[in-house]
């Protein structure tokens, strides 16, 4: 049935697209205005045509307005490529810190170790708990949600509120 929509119109030799000429021109200017480069404007389409296809062999039902559809689809992911854009720009940040950072004396290190340790120890048992499993155990905030049996956005708050702690606690003893 979604095929059967998307192709009203359309000769047989597009049969098999979802997307007609003009729902592509449309993606591929909501791409373009949502910041996509040129260059990746058609994995974009490709995505649509993706999602278009997945969803009719999910069995769901046509959208009611595919070029609509495919529009919403294609600015989530312009705002998806944008937030690629900046993790991978942090993590290049991160990398390049850690490169040119001098490698701080086995004392340094040990008295931050124990301040941090102190500060932790000075936590709520709840706060303690997060911040060890996401720093010291590196899990993702949905992992430890889940082990946890709590929302994800209670991790986040006593994670914000655990962070900040500590920070006051190494500031206020002049460790940092």
């Amino acid at each position: 049935m979604l095929l059967g929509r998307a192709r009203r119109g359309r000769g047989k030799d597009v049969a098999d697209d979802p997307l007609d000429a003009a729902q592509e021109r449309r993606v591929r200017a909501v791409l373009a205005l949502g910041g996509v480069p040129q260059a990746d404007l058609l994995d974009g389409v490709q995505q649509v045509r993706l999602r278009l296809l997945e969803r009719a062999a999910n069995g769901q039902e046509a959208p009611r307005d595919v070029s609509a559809w495919a529009a919403v689809v294609a600015s989530n992911l312009a705002m998806d490529w944008h937030r690629a854009k900046r993790r991978q720009e942090r993590l290049g940040e991160r990398l390049a810190a850690l490169r040119q950072s001098e490698h701080p004396s086995g004392e340094d290190t040990s008295v931050l170790s124990l301040a941090v340790a102190q500060g932790l120890d000075g936590l709520p048992d709840a706060q303690r708990q997060v911040v060890v499993l996401r720093f010291y155990a590196d899990l993702p905030v949905r992992d430890i949600a889940e082990q946890l049996g709590v929302p994800e956005g209670t991790v986040k708050s006593r994670l914000h509120s655990a962070v900040r702690a500590l920070r006051a606690r190494l500031h206020e003893d002049e460790v940092v």
